[in-house]
């Protein structure tokens, strides 16, 4: 058997109902960016939640990319109070992400998490959520602009974040502060265990995290995604999470090798 030379990273999906049937989808943009900015090939993993082994997918993937959504996680994950009626959830995707996250943060696997990434991360590892941010006294309004408008519009510059700094995105950015699109009404509240602050803005909610021992896991709130070649810190964070995922790789084809 031969042994890989490019990594495989896994974009759990959303399930969405199109012409009254479940679908299991990704947006387009993560897989580019995974292709594009990372030079990896992404892999669309079915949000099927216990039915999957979880291991024996990990077994054979060298990351995980953890995509935005329009949807929120359920408050029940982090025994937070019952959403507002109207509040879109997918649960079918949480009990898939918040099990793949913790089997893969055990095994020291590389994970960039995005938006509801982010948010998934934190509440995996035993964190919770403001549900509504732009409600909390003196927080910004982090949604999207309401009403048509351009997609360049939509996910233009929106507010800075300050960067933490012994921090791996100061490190990537060389600068102590950058700006950054805002989409989310959700928002980290209470940092799991193990986490620590990567960035954040300037009504203090916070925009990234990292796992603080392990190799390669940071979850950003904004989405370094969209059109990541044409942006300095964007092109360096997916180079950094290839990277990592190019060690993982390396690392499995040595021990079948060995084997």
């Amino acid at each position: 058997m031969s042994g890989r030379t490019i990594p495989l990273v896994g974009i759990p999906a959303c399930v969405r109902t199109i012409h009254d049937r479940p679908f299991h989808a990704a947006a387009d943009r993560y897989a580019q960016a995974v292709v594009d900015a990372a030079g990896c090939v992404p892999v669309v993993i079915p949000s099927i939640g216990t039915k999957m082994d979880f291991a024996a997918l990990l077994d054979r993937l060298d990351g995980i990319l953890l995509s935005g959504s329009p949807s929120n996680v359920e408050p029940r994950q982090y025994s937070g109070p019952p959403s507002l009626d109207g509040t879109l959830h997918d649960p079918e995707r949480d009990a898939t992400t918040l099990p793949l996250i913790r089997e893969a943060v055990g095994r020291d696997l590389p994970v960039l998490a995005i938006c509801r990434g982010i948010q998934e991360l934190n509440v995996a590892l035993g964190g919770t959520l403001h549900q509504r941010v732009h409600e909390m006294p003196g927080r910004l309004n982090h949604r999207s602009p309401r009403g048509p408008m351009p997609t360049d519009a939509r996910y233009g510059p929106a507010h800075s974040v300050v960067l933490a700094p012994d921090g791996l995105l100061f490190r990537l950015a060389g600068i102590a502060e950058i700006m950054v699109n805002s989409l989310h009404s959700q928002g980290v509240d209470r940092l799991a265990p193990g986490l620590c602050v990567e960035a954040t803005a300037p009504d203090g909610q916070i925009e990234a995290i990292r796992h603080c021992t392990a190799r390669f896991v940071v979850g950003v709130q904004w989405h370094p995604e969209y059109k990541a070649l044409e942006n300095p810190f964007s092109r360096a964070l997916f180079s950094a999470f290839a990277e990592a995922c190019h060690a993982t790789s390396t690392g499995i084809t040595a021990a079948r090798r060995a084997a």
